[in-house]
């Protein structure tokens, strides 16, 4: 079976001299109380044959309600999470409101074996952290991006 795969987009900007990045925390009730090594950049699957490029636009879009532009990202190449999904990913410079994202639902059975469907927002939060914060907090594999980011001195 192929690793499920998936492409985003690592914002950053520059403020008070030092880098910092937006991350995303994962919505619904399995995430809700888990904060270090669970956030990620804005992300999202991609079938084989689709565009990983056009993926990690619409999926930063869905994710965060805002839209970037193609010609303003820099490729940051691909990581190997633990449990084998590849991720690609690009940086993009850039500001916006962490408190003002909003993200697309998705619909699951909950609590667990009650017949109940609930709806749950893709992310429940969004904030910028420096280097070192966002390191602690961003899935493990996902951490080679910041790393990818500094040694291009995009930030």
């Amino acid at each position: 079976m192929a690793a499920k795969r998936s492409a985003g987009v690592l914002l950053y900007r520059v403020s008070g001299g030092a880098p910092e990045v937006l991350l995303v925390h994962p919505g619904g009730p399995y995430w809700a109380r888990r904060d270090a090594g669970v956030w990620s950049i804005p992300k999202g699957e991609y079938e084989k044959g689709d565009d990983p490029l056009a993926c990690a636009l619409r999926e930063f879009e869905e994710e965060t309600g805002t839209a970037l532009e193609a010609g303003e990202l820099h490729e940051l190449g691909e990581v190997k999470q633990k449990g084998g999904k590849v991720v690609s990913a690009w940086a993009a410079e850039g500001n916006l409101d962490a408190d003002g994202v909003r993200s697309n639902t998705f619909t699951m059975e909950w609590p667990p074996r009650s017949g109940r469907r609930a709806e749950f927002p893709e992310i429940d939060r969004a904030g910028w952290f420096g280097i070192d914060e966002a390191r602690a907090k961003l899935n493990p594999a996902q951490a080679e991006f910041l790393d990818r980011l500094l040694e291009r001195r995009l930030a």
